[in-house]
């Protein structure tokens, strides 16, 4: 095939070209203007939490989270080993240690007696973890229920990671809302995209204004440019959130679509040797990822497959290699039970974007079934 079906390619409504065509007639062309307020009024009316600074990453928004936190120097951060680098990258730009929490069956995410032990081992230590980090992966959500009552019950501030997660429910309640803060993504492979940004959600106004502040330089109020905090070049810029604005229009009409691919491959691939990921009780995913795990019935491996439908440029990926197996942090203290190296080695994502044709997906199951047969 000439043309690539790509793992999770972006995807235009059709009115984001209207928001980004007002920035330029208007010549707000800056980090800041009305795309950039709109965009996290779309934010928190969507996701009914009062309070988003729109930012330039998802890494961004979880750093400048530690950094309210107060996470400095040696301090403990608890966090999924599960994931992407990028949630652990902050807390190793705050000098802190990285403690690696492993997974649970169920949904894939962050084990929440794992959790506990880890904490409770901590405070005997006598250094009780000043964060924790939970990752909701490929839009799946995890315990945060329970993470959140543990997390209150030691008084440990809680960092939600959605950056795949958003259009996500757990018993009707985005992702998201659940810790003191919340993470979202817009990078291209995203449910939505902003071409790259993110955005930071809280209840709290202090918290919110003041990621604002630090994300514009932390420049203080005074005429000319006066600074008595170190800040950062955080902030989302106009255009961009002009993207954004189109992409929330779509956002509902995105997750319908990559249900529905979900949906299509389980049908089509459950009798061939593939296990899928389900929702458990009360959890709406957004499916930003269709992923499988090869059961005992498959003598393939997973690369081997992936292999064989790049031939035909055809894209997917294994399942996230866990932190803990990093060569970056793999010294870092692990709380381990074996279930995110299991995944890791058994897993491979489909291609799962919201543009995906039947013809296209009708040509990956069938170079698939033509390859485990």
């Amino acid at each position: 095939m000439n043309e690539r079906i790509f793992l999770s390619a972006p995807h235009m409504g059709g009115d984001e070209i209207k928001f980004i065509q007002h920035a330029f007639d208007e010549n707000w062309i800056a980090p800041l203007g009305p795309n950039v307020n709109g965009f996290e009024t779309d934010i928190q009316e969507y996701n009914n939490i009062p309070y988003a600074a729109a930012l330039s990453s998802g890494t961004a928004a979880i750093h400048l989270a530690l950094i309210l936190i107060g996470v400095k120097n040696d301090d403990v951060v608890m966090a999924s080993s599960f994931t992407f680098s990028a949630t652990i990258n902050p807390i190793v730009y705050q000098q802190a240690e990285p403690v690696l929490i492993d997974s649970e069956k169920e949904t894939w995410n962050m084990d929440p007696e794992l959790l506990e032990k880890s904490i409770k081992d901590y405070i005997a230590k006598g250094k009780k973890p000043k964060a924790i980090i939970f990752v909701h992966l490929y839009g799946m959500p995890g315990k945060i229920e329970e993470v959140k009552a543990i997390s209150e019950k030691y008084e440990i501030p809680l960092i939600e990671d959605a950056a795949e997660a958003l259009g996500s429910k757990l018993n009707g309640r985005p992702l998201g809302t659940f810790g003191d803060f919340g993470v979202y993504s817009f990078n291209g492979n995203k449910i939505i995209t902003t071409s790259g940004g993110g955005a930071l959600v809280s209840k709290r106004k202090d918290w919110i204004d003041k990621s604002r502040f630090l994300a514009t330089q932390a420049r203080d109020a005074a005429p000319y440019y006066q600074h008595s905090e170190i800040g950062y070049n955080y902030r989302m810029s106009n255009i961009a959130a002009g993207i954004g604005r189109g992409q929330m229009k779509v956002l509902d009409k995105w997750v319908g679509h990559r249900r529905a691919n979900h949906d299509f491959y389980e049908k089509e691939l459950d009798s061939v040797g593939f296990d899928f990921l389900s929702e458990p009780k009360g959890a709406f995913s957004n499916r930003w990822l269709t992923c499988v795990l090869f059961n005992e019935k498959l003598t393939k491996k997973p690369e081997e497959l992936r292999q064989e439908l790049e031939k035909f440029n055809i894209e997917t990926r294994p399942l996230w290699k866990p932190m803990h197996l990093q060569p970056i942090f793999n010294n870092c203290k692990a709380y381990l039970s074996g279930v995110s190296e299991n995944l890791f080695q058994k897993g491979l994502c489909l291609p799962s974007s919201s543009s995906l044709t039947d013809e296209q997906k009708g040509m990956v199951i069938k170079k698939i079934s033509t390859f485990l047969k």
